[in-house]
């Protein structure tokens, strides 16, 4: 699918987000922003959409509302048209050790990284056929992706983005042929702002291709799986060969 003309949804646009959003107006794609607490930076994407030429449209709202995805789908349709791309990005990340686990923290993860990208998914469905066809790009993690989790104090969170797997491979299944469905596992891509030198290099170390990827990686692996005609129910790891360690 080429992008040009067409509307992609995002949820989550901080950071790498924003690159995946602005590349996408770059090639000619309008925009739609899922905000649920960060409109500052929802608005800045928007505006980095303004700037490149095209549309962008920016929306309140909470995932975990089982009427959101509806609402938010029907307001791009009256907005923008489409939608043709999604691509949900927001995701909930924090280290909880096992004895401090409730249903709390497997809700806040479950949430954010598996339940908004179902409902969504859902829900843009039914337009995409009627246009006849789309793509959906969600979000993984190259743990979940290399069959291990390796790191403790971060079940929901891995649990999560597994269930974003297999999701994306019985989507796969279910849309074909008209929609492809399709995920991006993200590694060592930005350094976290709270990292120390020695946890970096111990991360660059590790990493076959030593260093961090950054967001433009993350792009250009989304642009592909939106462009591709022969791809679906894969998990691209964009990693830098991390998970060969």
């Amino acid at each position: 699918m080429d992008p040009a003309g067409k509307v992609a949804l995002f949820t989550g646009t901080a950071r790498i987000g924003r690159t995946v959003a602005e590349t996408l107006a770059r090639r000619g794609a309008d925009v739609a922003i899922v905000w649920r607490s960060s409109r500052d930076s929802a608005e800045e994407t928007a505006d980095r959409v303004r700037a490149a030429g095209r549309r962008a449209l920016t929306i309140q709202a909470d995932m975990a509302d089982a009427q959101a995805a509806a609402a938010i789908v029907d307001q791009v349709e009256r907005d923008l048209g489409g939608p043709d791309i999604l691509v949900p990005m927001a995701s909930h990340y924090e280290k909880v050790p096992f004895d401090a686990l409730d249903d709390a923290a497997w809700r806040r993860n479950v949430d954010a990284d598996l339940q908004g990208t179902y409902r969504l998914a859902l829900r843009v469905a039914r337009p995409m056929r009627a246009r006849g066809g789309g793509r959906i790009v969600a979000f993984a993690d190259w743990l979940p992706r290399s069959g291990r989790p390796r790191y403790k104090g971060f079940l929901p969170y891995y649990v999560a983005k597994a269930g974003v797997i297999g999701l994306v491979e019985a989507l796969a299944l279910e849309l074909a042929p008209a929609i492809l469905v399709n995920a991006v596992a993200p590694g060592p891509i930005l350094r976290p702002e709270v990292f120390s030198d020695a946890e970096d290099k111990e991360v660059l170390k590790a990493t076959p291709l030593g260093r961090w990827g950054g967001a433009d990686e993350i792009a250009r692996a989304v642009l592909f799986l939106i462009e591709t005609e022969f791809v679906t129910g894969e998990t691209l790891r964009v990693d830098g060969g991390r998970h060969l360690n």
